[in-house]
């Protein structure tokens, strides 16, 4: 609490802290002072000395009381405030659709841990880099669902894509009709900007609209399509069902139609992404934030509270203390 309230402190007047400079030389002048009384003192007897060695040694704190006050004052006439920042985000946003597939494929280990934990981790961050975007999320099977639609608030849409399982819905990679129902989301939208970006790692199984359909649907109405296969080359490490219901890894092979996803791609003016491993994936959306970007206006607004009346305070008490005590229990007697 005290590290982030210093760390919002400034001070109206820093040049007041130079005054500290005067502490040093006012010790050495304490100190070179009570040197030369201590060397002319005469001792006049034993009990004398015993009965107010506390006091002696004790009266060097006015002093100490005194430095306080002094930086007390020097603090409250340099005029620390604190400082609130506030920035006001604005701008002409894009409405994107993620259409993520979410079939049992995606299980597949050759991400880490996972095709689809990976997907949900770096869709999350890529939603935290839209700041005026309203983005939607639409899951895909056998079948297509939509988990958000369109929405600015993105710790909903983050807790959407992070709850989608594999599973819940029947397999299959139904790449048309999840991307007609993310077309459908976007038709009613009238911002400048629609995109979707289309997630799968396999070829059209299932659904009931064909993948050309979709891509004519999306193209007639101005939606633009980024498509993403995602999978390694080759063979995959899959969990896979024995007969006794336990789980094994087996190699499967990746089966992306590369060929498909990119004449979805080129015919509504999108781009199609490979991606390989998690780096590659991340770099993919990186890439597409780059070539989708949203007019963003920042208005920064800095308030300050003033905070220099404690030290005031604290240096009025230091001083009231010293007086007490310089007049009460350290009064010098004639």
């Amino acid at each position: 609490m005290i590290t982030e309230w210093l760390h919002n402190i400034v001070f109206a007047y820093p040049q007041y802290f130079f005054l500290l400079f005067l502490i040093p030389l006012m010790v050495f002048w304490y100190m070179h002072n009570n040197m030369n009384q201590h060397s002319s003192m005469i001792v006049s007897g034993i009990r004398n000395i015993s009965g107010n060695s506390w006091k002696v040694f004790f009266r060097h704190m006015l002093f100490v009381i005194r430095l306080l006050a002094i930086a007390c004052i020097i603090t409250a006439l340099a005029r620390p405030q604190l400082r609130n920042d506030e920035q006001i985000i604005t701008g002409d946003g894009v409405d994107i659709m993620l259409c993520m597939d979410v079939s049992g494929s995606m299980l597949a280990q050759d991400f880490t841990p996972n095709r689809l934990e990976a997907m949900k981790q770096i869709a999350a961050e890529f939603v935290d880099s839209r700041l005026t975007d309203r983005i939607g999320l639409v899951i895909f099977a056998g079948e297509s669902f939509t988990a958000c639609p369109l929405t600015s608030d993105r710790n909903v849409l983050k807790n959407q894509i992070y709850s989608a399982q594999s599973g819940f819905m029947a397999d299959g990679t139904a790449i048309g009709d999840g991307l007609s129902t993310s077309v459908e989301r976007l038709k009613a939208s009238k911002a400048k900007s629609r995109l979707v970006i289309l997630l799968t790692d396999g070829e059209n199984q299932g659904g009931l609209i064909d993948p050309l359909t979709a891509r004519e649907i999306a193209k007639s109405v101005g939606i633009k399509v980024y498509t993403i296969g995602m999978g390694t080359d080759g063979y995959a490490p899959a969990p896979m069902y024995t007969p006794s219901g336990t789980v094994t890894l087996q190699q499967q092979k990746v089966n992306i139609d590369e060929k498909l996803l990119r004449s979805i791609a080129s015919e509504t003016g999108g781009m199609y992404f490979r991606a390989r491993d998690n780096s590659g994936l991340k770099n993919i959306y990186v890439e597409i934030d780059k070539l989708e970007k949203s007019k963003i206006e920042i208005t920064a607004l800095k308030r300050f509270t003033e905070k220099f009346f404690p030290f005031a305070i604290a240096a009025a008490i230091f001083l009231l203390i010293e007086l007490l005590l310089r007049y009460s229990v350290f009064r010098k007697f004639p």
